[in-house]
């Protein structure tokens, strides 16, 4: 739960994809469809490495499994949408980011693939990448407006014990 440092933590590059990271994929799409959620990465659930799940499909059975994404190009073209985190549960807030990127990553058979992001897909993808890299949404907003949201929910949280 935020502000757990390890939300606030870069994650290493992982070395190749073996039995060990195809665990964790798997844990971390089981969470992610219990949730509900399109996305995770996996400081979320603890495991400090640079691993990301999205699946925004109708179906909920397109899954995507990237190790060590990293943004190539990001469209000008911005698209706004309400995030939340499980990290942050109740809160969520409107952000603001490019409506496509293309991503390199390794995929679930260890190879290194480049792949066009749009829209939903596009958003939970850095989305993913920010935790990666030590951030969450609310890291988007101002700061009045990050405080003001961070006070509601920590009142919040202590009102339900």
């Amino acid at each position: 739960m935020y502000p757990d440092k390890r939300l606030k933590t870069v994650c290493p590059p992982v070395e190749r994809v073996d039995d060990g990271v195809q665990a964790i994929w798997d844990e971390m799409l089981n969470a992610m469809y219990l949730m509900p959620g399109v996305g995770l990465a996996a400081p979320q659930i603890g495991h400090m490495l640079r691993l990301a799940v999205v699946d925004c499909s109708a179906s909920h059975k397109d899954p995507v499994r990237m190790a060590n994404p990293e943004i190539l190009h990001a469209s000008a073209r911005l698209r706004e949408h309400e995030e939340a985190s499980p990290n942050l549960p109740g809160l969520s807030a409107k952000i603001e980011r490019p409506r496509a990127v293309t991503v390199r990553y390794m995929n679930e058979d260890g190879e290194t693939v480049e792949r066009d992001f749009v829209n939903l897909w596009a958003t939970s993808v850095q989305h993913q990448i920010d935790h990666l890299n030590g951030k969450v949404f609310i890291d988007h907003l101002k700061p009045v407006k990050r405080k003001m949201l961070l006070a509601k929910h920590f009142k919040n949280m202590k009102r339900r014990g």
